[in-house]
């Protein structure tokens, strides 16, 4: 999976280059940056990093990583929250978009970054997490690395207080309506809306309606005169079993492949879109039969960004279907539902929830 966040002490990951919020001066202070030299050899990485001089904001240097499991440390130093009028929105890009740079110059496979600026320079979370997302989103689409977003716990990760609550509501209503449903039979009204619905198409046409299309039996019916029904058309053939499985439809690597020609875009934006791996994505294209996870399914279903009709069909061709008590599930149909398919978001979000992210 090219992006994934993840929950572990930085210092412990490894990777290619971990990313340290420096200080600009040649020296460490307090957080991840005492963490990282005293990790790595605090003498010996302070030497190096001597050599290198200020960093002004925004900028990124690179040391050896000495003691940690990497070969670089890559040092950004990253803004201080001033109100959000002294351009550190820009400065706080910058960070992200010099460190991944550098990584790719000295030939990085992977990359571990902290949320920069969230702690003692008082960036808001909900902020530095979306800029964060954006720019590692935005260097994925044109290089092939592994990015890992490391925090110490999920409730680290803020989400803007506007989509948390309209998620949490969306969850809401959809759990208490299964519930209606479960306990209750479906809505109260939801009867009298047919019955009433069926009245009125009666009586403008209804011999083209039948009484159990509606689920409405006669006695219901009241007040409207309701024309002669026309007679049950004779039931077709039903096919063999042979006929049956010799006519499965698409398989999912079909529909797939199909809905990408259509869509317009070429394999490579469709799957680093998804957050999927190259090599899974081969897999995927060579074998027709090629059953995917779940959340494989949906990070294509995201990178197409398909409507909720088009991502039921396709995760129907690997079986797979969309469950109403599934808090994942009702995440995913949220995004979708108000069509907001940046699937770096979507996995904050589910990581957020504790749920597993999309991609493969």
């Amino acid at each position: 999976m090219p992006f994934q966040i993840i929950r572990n002490d930085i210092t412990r990951v490894k990777a290619d280059a971990i990313v340290n919020t420096a200080n600009p001066k040649p020296r460490y202070a307090a957080g991840t940056d005492r963490a990282i030299y005293t990790a790595a050899g605090a003498e010996q990485l302070l030497e190096q990093r001597r050599r290198i001089g200020d960093i002004a904001p925004g900028q990124a240097a690179y040391t050896d990583a000495f003691a940690l499991q990497a070969k670089y440390i890559i040092h950004t130093v990253g803004p201080e929250w001033r109100g959000g009028e002294s351009g550190e929105r820009d400065l706080l890009r910058s960070c992200y978009e010099k460190s991944l740079a550098l990584a790719a110059e000295l030939k990085c496979s992977s990359i571990a970054f902290p949320l920069i600026s969230s702690g003692v320079y008082g960036f808001p979370g909900d902020v530095a997490l979306n800029i964060a997302l954006s720019e590692i989103g935005k260097f994925l689409l044109t290089h092939e690395m592994e990015v890992f977003l490391v925090v110490l716990s999920r409730e680290t990760l803020e989400l803007s207080q506007t989509l948390t609550g309209d998620i949490e509501e969306y969850i809401d209503e959809h759990t208490a309506d299964r519930l209606l449903r479960t306990e209750y039979g479906g809505k109260p009204d939801a009867r009298r809306i047919r019955r009433e619905r069926f009245q009125e198409r009666a009586s403008a046409d209804s011999a083209s309606f039948l009484y159990d299309e509606w689920d409405i039996q006669p006695s219901e019916v009241t007040n409207k005169e309701i024309p002669i029904m026309s007679p049950v058309p004779s039931e077709p053939r039903r096919k063999s079993l042979e006929e049956l499985l010799n006519d499965t439809g698409e398989t999912f690597q079909q529909r797939l492949l199909r809905l990408i020609d259509e869509s317009g875009m070429d394999d490579v934006t469709v799957y680093k879109k998804a957050n999927i791996d190259r090599k899974v994505f081969s897999r995927i294209r060579s074998k027709e039969n090629y059953r995917p996870k779940k959340k494989t399914a949906l990070a294509f279903a995201i990178a197409l960004e398909l409507d909720l009709p088009t991502t039921q069909d396709l995760l129907s061709r690997a079986e797979i279907a969309f469950s109403p008590s599934s808090r994942f599930d009702l995440i995913i149909t949220y995004f979708i539902d108000h069509k907001i398919y940046d699937i770096f978001k979507i996995n904050a979000t589910l990581f957020r929830y504790g749920e597993q992210t999309l991609g493969e």
